[in-house]
């Protein structure tokens, strides 16, 4: 019987004996009498122990002389399949060779490349360099034949029988995954865990710690992510986190976890312990937080304290959920409370069993199996994990002879010493055929609990040889399938953090170890305990960067030479990259390694890569050398952004099935002749040369007809004939399924106001495309660039022709994405209303379409209901688009019928109205389309939540329905939460009733008759903004909306009071800004609610006097208002002057220092000096509590703080300080949010940006010097929103690597004048630099964006205030 420890073992020798006759093999050995002979007794010797294999695998378990035995088998196995591997490798090597030599007429290798010959002698003929390969040949055979020989004597003495091999069942096929079971039997252990999360204990403390204890497989994860995801959990905490900790408790880890969890961003790297404490406890401070640890196994006390500091950081109700195997941890974590799991009923278990082994439940099941069912279910001891995994194995089996030899497998009752592997899981393994088996061990280079991605895997096994050829299915789609049955049989699940990912249970883990043995070998950060054995062939890393780790991994690496894997997973950096010396290695990925810059010429050595995996480094350049890996199958370059070029003789890599280049921006052209590369699969980028001509041109994608997936073909612009891109065959390539085509935008395309007639008829117009510079060929290219009718996503870019292709909308049935970006020239949209599987539209840049006709929605080929899959349409930035098309009411019910999201935005002269029915819209968002006549009418989408009113110059009322349902659907009024109207000239009023009853947000900017409602429930409404009211409006009913906490006045220019708003019943009220009021004189007489922690007053001035001299009666008004700010500037409240009743963090807002008189002259204290002062004064500790720190004129001021002043700072200014070190150059200061630097001294050219990760806001000005961006590290900002810079005469260049692709906003007023002149002109190296901005400002003049953005948004900076507080 095969057991577990090497069932995979006839796997391998059946792998070999394929290998030894392979055509390769035997043409290369042909005529070489001695080898031939070493062959045949090589094979015979592999017959001889193939025969005792099955008494061996069944021995090996109890007999331990008999599990060396089967190991130094593998080992010689692994080593006869590198020489034959080397064999195939040296035939192919040659075989290119001789192709790239056309002069040598007739070779040794020539003629054994061809089949079915005679033998002739080649005394004389054969190369030196081909005796010395035979020779190395015959000598590594002989070592192998004689380590066999041996074996063979051994396996008499153990005495080792011929055995009769079991009858294998055949492999049951399918193509999806079961879905996830129910859980059974834990109702009440699920209630009895929420109710420990959500109480407190009898004598009233809250229950911090609370322990979740059960052995392995009985589903203590399961009950905690059930308690986990619960909605009153959910609910209750204001942060939750789950971390699986297994065997190694990294504090480390779990720290940053709760870090990223809260921040919702990747926790970077500090350069001590410290940082990272202070970062943490921030992120806590005041948070009732959730954290669940799974599966933790120490005992060590440092752990338990670590809990406690993290419950010390949260607030009272802060809870920690741990799952155990041992009592004795929950006892150390000082558990308060513990829930021991029990085994599950036999009526659950059954239940469990059944969802997993029968596909119609058990009603209709054979009686007689059902019964042997229910006696293998009391085996499996009540065990989750082992009831499905049986349960899995048995799916859908109606032999009735297999139930029973699985019921009375001795593997029930053998316990394996030193294991906790669960004899169903044995049982499982045991039964997988052949070839799974070999797959599965191999996973074992996975740690515990690490995510891995199905295609990932596929492609390892594939490397590795694991895979069976096959005549009908590809590699790939064998590996799919293979991947598939292992799911089936829940030895891989779906990871809960990731819908791509996949993980094995811990137990499942232990198998694949046990399985592999001292084959794989696993190198975790902090085990130093495992040693790695001579017969290691894979070899994994996870995390480290300690010197002990590295000292680990260059003894691995440069010992073992028989490598076959190496993998760095999930690994920190290290200082230094060595290759490995392993020749045999197949795989090698060095994936993140960012200080990877080159390769050795010496890569080419390892002969035997089938995979290269270098994506995430900082690699320029790949060695030409690297070609010569003819075996190479998958090479991995994604976001190498510093790669400039790819080896030239590519096309010898004939054997390559997957080139992964996206995201490598400096990739400018790509190697001739590509087209060689036949074998390819994947090229996710192909980039059309200057020189589009000759062996490199775009025709070369005609050749790799088995292309699929997706592909971003660029430079299009370089495509001179249309046949070329003919050549290219997108028609033919089935597989694909996304296609991105791409040109460069033109040098000048500024359409003008005269050149829209142009556009209208522009067909009829000889020389019109020659006046808007658009080239004719450019029409023809994307005609002959059709794609097979399969294609799912088609994006196109920066296309020049003036019309789109029919087939974009005739003949893409299966197209459920298009985006259609800055096609400046194009005069009409392709008819696509009749693709039938168009799910999302993306229509951005169109300056040339002034119609949306009929044309849009039919075609001559079908008239049937258009739009109808559509759930997504965004139309933005048509700057000359004036009409839109609609039906008559009756036949646009069913168009757009499903569309849930619409967006229009930058549409200035878009007029008439929308379409009038849209019941399933969830989603409305308009900006700057000021001529739209009329929104459609609310009643026509009754689901919708938020609304997006921007620029209807002509609209004049909103009107909703009657407070009814429509056709049972939710009512409008119930739904909406968020609404935003700008320059609205004309409108009156909004609804009448009803509108706000669950409005959250209500933006009114620029609508000078709007009236608010002066009646109704308007309870739910949180943010408000009023901005530049009529004349006439002197007050605001602001008491109708109680529960606001954020309220912007501006622009009411003949407001005198706030008395009349009655802003006492306020009491939720936090934040307040009034700005351009300039009658404003008087603070409510009954002043603020308490609750109202920042007031800020701009351009108010007759007030800002009373209220700048600290007295009378405005000012006490407002005394009890913790922070007052008054033009933006001059923080006249907040520093040293709050009531004793407030918490520090409360009391200590922003600290203001002017002048010298806060700094003293360098001969009296340091500033340093001056901050322990304040300290040692009774003052609130200053480095723990300041959040906002500006800075004036402060010329004597030569340092901040040396330590702890950034650790919570979130807004910082510094203003004419010219002696200031403006910013620390070391460290990591992840709280800062928001930065202005101005007026710096004359030597400062840069400024470290980079050791502030999380700013949202940077404003530079007046840096005299400053040439370049290029040093302030700003790809490393991927929160920043909008930068300024200001008077910089000299600035001259952007960042090389451009901006993070959050960036929103960047103004730059009075800079240099030719960077200025280049981004005017939308051309040159700085202008691609920045042209992925969305909203570019220059001067006082936006050439490019909306007007309003969302780092403008009007509530932008409500809901900035509210990160900060």
């Amino acid at each position: 019987m095969a057991e577990v420890g090497l069932a995979f073992l006839s796997a391998s020798l059946s792998v070999l004996f394929d290998r030894i006759a392979s055509r390769e093999v035997l043409n290369f050995m042909q005529g070489r009498k001695p080898t031939e002979v070493l062959l045949w007794k090589l094979k015979n010797a592999m017959r001889s122990v193939n025969a005792v294999l099955e008494d061996a695998e069944e021995k090996q378990l109890t007999d331990s002389d008999v599990k060396d035995w089967v190991d130094e088998l593998k080992d010689v196995i692994y080593d006869a399949e590198d020489i034959f591997d080397g064999i195939a490798t040296e035939a192919l090597q040659s075989n290119l060779q001789d192709a790239e030599s056309p002069t040598r007429v007739e070779t040794f290798l020539d003629y054994i490349s061809k089949p079915f010959r005679e033998p002739a002698p080649f005394s004389g003929k054969v190369d030196q360099k081909i005796e010395e390969v035979f020779e190395k040949v015959d000598k590594k055979i002989e070592e192998v034949l004689d380590r066999l020989e041996d074996l063979t004597k051994q396996k008499d003495c153990m005495g080792l029988q011929v055995g009769v091999r079991e009858k294998q069942h055949p492999e049951r096929s399918s193509t999806s995954y079961i879905s996830e079971s129910d859980t059974f039997g834990r109702n009440e252990d699920k209630k009895k865990v929420i109710d420990f999360l959500l109480s407190s204990d009898v004598s009233g403390n809250e229950m911090c710690v609370i322990a979740i204890v059960g052995m392995g497989g009985i589903g203590k994860t399961t009950l905690a992510q059930l308690a986990y995801n619960d909605s009153l959990v959910e609910q209750r905490f204001n942060l939750n986190v789950w971390f699986c900790v297994s065997e190694e408790f990294d504090e480390l880890k779990v720290e940053k976890s709760i870090i990223e969890a809260a921040t919702l961003l990747p926790c970077p790297k500090f350069e001590n312990p410290e940082q990272l404490q202070v970062i943490l406890k921030e992120n806590l401070t005041r948070k009732k937080f959730l954290l669940v640890l799974d599966d933790v196994w120490s005992e060590k006390p440092r752990h338990q304290e670590f809990l406690s500091q993290l419950l010390h950081y949260g607030t009272r109700g802060s809870k920690i959920l741990v799952t155990t195997r041992n009592e004795s941890v929950a006892l150390a974590m000082k558990a308060t409370a513990t829930h021991h799991l029990k085994l599950l009923p036999n009526d659950d278990c059954w239940s469990l069993f059944a969802k997993h082994a029968f596909r119609d439940g058990s009603s209709n099941v054979d009686p007689e199996i059902k019964d042997i069912g229910r006696q293998i279910v009391k085996k499996c001891k009540g065990l989750p994990l082992a009831i499905k995994a049986i349960g899995d194995l048995l799916w859908s089996e109606s032999n009735v002879e297999r139930w029973t030899n699985i019921l009375k497998s001795n593997l029930w009752d053998l316990h394996m010493k030193g294991t906790n592997i669960l004899p169903a899981l044995r049982l499982s393994y045991k039964y997988l055929p052949s070839y799974l088996k070999r797959c599965f061990a191999y996973c074992s280079i996975f740690s515990k609990d690490y995510i891995f991605k199905k295609d990932e895997l596929v492609l390892l096994w594939m490397a590795e040889g694991l895979l069976q050829q096959s005549e009908i299915e590809t590699m790939e789609e064998v590996g799919n399938r293979y991947f598939d049955a292992l799911v089936l049989r829940s030895l891989f699940q779906q990871s809960l953090e990731t819908k791509s990912g996949f993980v094995m249970h811990d137990l499942v883990n232990d198998l694949a170890n046990f399985v592999t043995g001292q084959f794989g070998f696993t190198r975790l950060e902090g085990d130093s305990s495992k040693e790695m054995g001579k017969m290691t062939r894979y070899l994994s890393y996870f995390g480290g960067s300690s010197d002990s780790f590295k000292k680990n991994i260059e003894k691995d690496l440069y010992e073992n030479k028989q490598l076959r894997t190496f993998l760095v997973l999930d690994s920190d950096e290290w200082s230094e990259i060595k290759m490995p010396r392993a020749r045999c290695l197949k795989i090698l990925s060095l994936s993140g390694m960012m200080q990877l810059t080159e390769l050795p010429d010496s890569i080419s050595k390892m002969k035997h890569l089938r995979y290269l995996d270098f994506s995430v480094t900082d690699i320029n350049r790949l060695p030409n050398s690297i070609c010569m890996l003819y075996n190479l199958q998958t090479l991995k370059l994604s976001c190498c952004r510093k790669l400039e070029r790819l080896p030239r003789d590519m096309r010898k890599l004939i054997h390559l099935r997957h080139l992964e280049i996206d995201e490598t921006d400096k990739l400018k052209e790509m190697p001739i002749q590509m087209g060689r590369l036949e074998c390819l699969q994947t090229l996710s980028k192909f980039v059309v040369s200057k020189h589009d001509s000759g062996p490199s041109n775009i025709g070369e994608l005609g050749k790799l007809i088995n292309l699929r997936g997706k592909i971003l073909i660029q430079q299009l612009q370089n495509v001179r004939l249309a046949d070329d891109a003919l050549n290219a065959s997108l028609k033919d390539k089935r597989y694909l399924e996304e296609l991105v085509l791409q040109w460069n935008p033109p040098e000048v395309l500024d359409i003008s106001e005269s050149q829209v007639g142009v556009i209208e008829n522009l067909q009829s117009h000889e020389k019109s495309e020659e006046v808007l510079g658009i080239s004719e060929s450019q029409i023809g290219v994307i005609k002959n660039l059709q794609s097979h009718e399969k294609l799912k996503s088609l994006t196109i870019d920066c296309y020049g022709g003036s019309g789109f292709p029919d087939w974009i909308g005739l003949r893409l049935p299966s197209l459920s994405r298009l985006n259609l970006i800055d096609c400046k020239c194009c005069s009409a949209l392709p008819p696509l209303g009749q693709l039938p599987s168009l799910n999302e539209l993306y229509i951005d840049g169109l300056d040339g379409v002034v119609t949306v006709g009929p044309e849009f929605y039919i075609n001559s080929c079908s008239f049937r209901n258009p739009f109808g899959s559509l759930k997504l349409l965004k139309l933005k930035n048509m700057e000359n688009w004036k009409d839109w098309f609609h039906w008559n009411v009756q036949n646009e019910v069913n168009t757009y019928f499903q569309l849930e999201e619409l967006y229009i935005e930058n549409c200035p002269k878009l007029r008439g109205r929308l379409p009038v029915h849209l019941p399933s819209l969830k989603k409305l968002e308009i900006y700057d389309c000021q001529l739209l006549k009329d929104l459609l009418s609310i009643k026509y989408f009754p689901v919708l939540t938020p609304k997006e009113i921007t620029g209807f110059d002509n609209l004049e009322s909103n009107p909703l329905p009657d407070q009814r349902k429509h056709d049972g659907k939710v009512d409008f009024n119930s739904c909406l939460q968020e609404l935003r109207i700008y320059r609205c000239s004309l409108l009156v009023s909004l609804l009448k009733e009803g509108l706000l009853s669950t409005l959250k947000v209500l933006v009114i900017d620029d609508c000078n008759k709007l009236e608010l409602p002066m009646q109704g429930d308007h309870t739910s409404l949180e943010a408000l903004e009023l901005v530049n009211s009529p004349d006439s409006l002197v007050f605001f009913p602001l008491y109708r909306f109680p529960n606001l906490t954020n309220v912007k006045i501006s622009s009411f220019r003949n407001l005198v009071s706030l008395d009349k708003e009655e802003f006492q019943h306020l009491t939720s009220l936090l934040q307040l800004e009034i700005k351009d009021c300039p009658m404003l004189r008087y603070m409510p007489e009954k002043g603020f609610p308490d609750s109202l922690r920042f007031l800020q007053i701009w351009n108010c001035p007759v007030l800002e006097e009373e209220l700048k001299r600290k007295e009378g009666e405005e000012r006490l008004k407002v005394a009890r208002v913790p922070k007052i700010i008054i033009d933006d500037t001059e923080l006249i409240q907040g520093d040293d002057t709050f009531p004793a009743s407030r918490s520090p963090y409360d009391q200590f807002g922003p600290m203001v220092m002017e002048s010298s008189d806060m700094v003293p002259d360098e001969s009296d204290r340091e500033s340093d000096n001056c901050i322990v002062k304040l300290v040692d004064d009774g003052i609130v500790d200053f480095n723990n509590c300041l959040q906002e720190l500006r800075i004036y004129r402060c010329s004597s001021l030569m340092s901040l703080l040396n330590k702890g002043l950034f650790s919570t700072l979130k807004v910082l200014v510094i203003n004419d300080c010219n002696k200031l070190e403006l910013l620390p150059m070391h460290g990591y200061h992840p709280s800062l949010k928001a930065l202005e630097l101005v007026n710096s001294h004359d030597s400062l050219v840069s400024f470290p940006l980079y050791i502030f990760p999380n700013l949202i806001n940077v404003k530079i000005s007046s840096f005299r010097n400053l040439i370049s961006l290029d040093k302030e590290g700003f790809q490393y900002l991927t929160s920043l929103l909008q930068l300024e810079i200001k008077d910089c005469p000299k600035l001259r260049c952007m960042p090389e690597e451009g901006f993070p692709t959050s960036l929103h906003l960047l103004e730059i007023e009075n800079c240099d004048s030719v960077l200025k002149e280049e981004l005017e002109r939308k051309e040159g190296e700085e202008w691609l630099k920045v042209a992925r901005v969305p909203n570019i400002i220059i001067g006082f003049q936006r050439i490019q964006g909306d007007k309003y953005s969302p780092g403008e948004s009007p509530m932008h900076a409500c809901n900035l205030m509210k990160a900060f507080n």
